[in-house]
């Protein structure tokens, strides 16, 4: 069995960090739900996390700063901004993936997660190919 990614999901309104926890959870993902973005940031210093998914407005550190922060320590973890706010993401967020809330599926975000964790990871390593050996070559005798 595979081991589970760790997803650190930050929003400051408790119901809509539930509902995410439990789709994710579901899906086979480990989930550190944080409502405090100060606090999801510091609990990412301590490692282990694959994959960041933070609402934009928070009170305290918002969504971008928490991202920056993030891309700070770990330059290659990914990261999916969310906002119901879409003018806001016209300034640079440093976030891999904006997503607008209400505009998306839930399974359009479970995809961008695979696939942002898929490039992570990195292509998978090729094995060696044994090359088939070929037949012995018998010399015709005169």
């Amino acid at each position: 069995m595979k081991p589970k990614r760790t997803i650190l999901c930050v929003d400051d309104n408790e119901q809509s960090l539930s509902i995410r926890k439990v789709m994710l959870e579901t899906r086979g993902y480990r989930v550190l739900a944080y409502t405090d973005a100060q606090l999801a940031l510091e609990r990412f210093g301590q490692g282990g996390v694959d994959l960041v998914l933070t609402d934009l407005i928070m009170p305290g550190i918002d969504g971008s700063k928490l991202i920056e922060g993030v891309k700070d320590l770990s330059p290659e973890t990914p990261a999916i901004l969310l906002s119901g706010k879409v003018k806001v993401y016209e300034r640079d967020s440093g976030a891999d993936v904006f997503l607008a809330k209400g505009m998306y599926a839930p399974a359009e975000l479970l995809e961008r997660i695979r696939l942002l964790l898929v490039r992570k990871r990195g292509p998978k390593r090729a094995h060696p190919r044994v090359q088939p050996q070929s037949p012995p070559r018998h010399i015709a005798s005169a």
